[in-house]
């Protein structure tokens, strides 16, 4: 009698199918989805194809190991980059992440040499003196301990 029953109620009540309105949230979050990940990100993979097409000679770029260079050469696939004075590099195109301002290497460049005169001065004069206290040191003891020579023929 039980099981008739509970069968009675279930076949008596009709479900309504679900309509629009429950997927609008769904299609809303959908829209917002697109509108603020998926479009912003394929504009700019655009420019990115675009700046990388546009490389010419003298262009300053970044590449993706973070790496400074002066573009050389550009070919199909190819870029050369000089990185150093007289130090070439080929690298895939796809591997020029950012195109700098005109003269930024060498405001770098301008920086990073005085820096380096600076440390070489100091540098320079840390090494004579210290080898300057080595050679004075190492006189001394020849002075004070009589040589191998001298021993034995005393």
């Amino acid at each position: 009698m039980l099981i008739s029953e509970a069968f009675a109620q279930a076949a008596s009540g009709s479900q309504t199918e679900p309509g629009l309105m429950s997927f609008l949230p769904l299609i809303g979050i959908l829209i917002i989805f697109y509108l603020l990940l998926i479009r912003p990100q394929s504009k700019r993979a655009k420019e990115q194809i675009k700046m990388r097409d546009t490389l010419q000679k003298g262009d300053e770029v970044i590449i993706s190991g973070g790496e400074l260079g002066r573009v050389v050469s550009v070919g199909d696939n190819y870029v050369t980059l000089e990185i150093a004075p007289s130090v070439e590099i080929v690298v895939v195109k796809s591997g020029v992440q950012t195109l700098l301002p005109k003269g930024t290497l060498k405001s770098i460049d301008t920086g990073k040499s005085n820096k380096l005169t600076k440390n070489n001065k100091a540098q320079k004069v840390t090494d004579t003196t210290e080898s300057d206290a080595a050679n004075k040191g190492s006189e001394d003891a020849d002075k004070e301990a009589p040589s191998e020579s001298n021993k034995k023929e005393s």
